[in-house]
């Protein structure tokens, strides 16, 4: 394995990429990991602020790109497309696309937005149906996120990346079956997958194994967590099945807030490290609509100046 520069180029030349399967090979051609950030879709206008806040702060250290995530079931769906909107006019934009509930025609709609907001690719997902319409998948023409790929191959010439599982989607019974399922996908056009959360090196090192078993060979770009509110971080674990190490469990339930940080920021950045010397192609950091960790663990692993 190449030894990694972690002192990141700002930029990459004017012109060599256009998506996100390119930017990710220039930065392994220069031995540099990519670095992009996510953000939601707030839901008023205090939050949108801070979400602008954020996304500037954080565009001052160059990201390669971003994502903006999408609602179950459609919501937040007119945020979500007009932050998609105005940050694809800055930097490179992955607009995440759910299709739990929707229809081809409403989607394809919807890719045709992404497409006149010029952003970079989708994220192609599934979704969960919205708590106010339990029954949403049952209604919707697209069933699986699958399906969301093979359509977008279908109607648009953008590029598509899907969602991987480190710890086993929550209705797998098993690696196997996700890594055969992320071969699918890539097989019907998706050309990238990001992670869920997780927090060991190991939960991502099966992952490429079981998905090269597979023949599943696309980039998998790791997500990772700043831990700079413990509690929140714990809650958010816990909703999504991603195990936190029981010392690490122990360790941040025991410390007050403020060595409870110092914890968790030191053991996310160490896990980041490890990603990128175990191959990892890039860090995206669930930003959470913050900049102060979100630029703290960039930082760390030396992906910005």
């Amino acid at each position: 394995m190449p030894e990694i520069n972690l002192l990141r180029t700002d930029t990459i030349a004017v012109g060599s990429v256009c998506n996100i399967t390119e930017t990710l090979a220039a930065r392994a051609n220069q031995n540099q990991p990519t670095l992009s950030f996510e953000f939601f879709p707030p839901k008023d206008e205090v939050g949108e602020a801070n979400l602008w806040a954020a996304f500037d702060k954080l565009a001052e250290v160059k990201p390669d790109f971003v994502s903006v995530t999408y609602g179950a079931g459609g919501s937040n769906r007119e945020r979500s497309l007009a932050i998609v909107d105005r940050m694809a006019k800055d930097v490179m934009t992955i607009g995440h696309l759910t299709c739990v509930g929707s229809t081809r025609t409403g989607t394809s709609k919807i890719i045709k937005h992404f497409e006149d907001a010029g952003v970079a690719a989708i994220l192609a997902l599934r979704g969960d149906s919205p708590k106010d319409d339990p029954d949403a998948l049952e209604k919707g023409e697209l069933k699986t996120a699958l399906e969301l790929v093979q359509l977008a191959h279908e109607v648009t010439s953008l590029e598509v990346g899907v969602a991987a599982f480190p710890e086993v989607h929550p209705e797998s019974a098993h690696m196997q079956h996700d890594a055969m399922v992320l071969a699918l996908k890539q097989q019907a056009g998706a050309s990238f997958a990001m992670t869920q959360l997780f927090f060991t090196v190991e939960a991502y090192t099966d992952l490429i194994e079981a998905s090269s078993a597979a023949g599943a060979d696309m980039p998998i770009i790791p997500g990772v967590m700043p831990i700079a509110n413990a509690k929140q971080v714990i809650r958010m674990a816990a909703m999504s099945g991603a195990h936190i190490p029981p010392k690490l469990m122990q360790q941040l339930e025991d410390a007050d807030e403020v060595t409870a940080r110092k914890i968790g920021m030191d053991y996310i950045t160490q896990l980041s490290l490890d990603l990128i010397k175990v191959g990892a192609p890039g860090l995206h950091i669930f930003s959470l609509n913050q900049s102060v960790a979100a630029l703290e663990l960039a930082r760390g692993v030396g992906l910005c100046r």
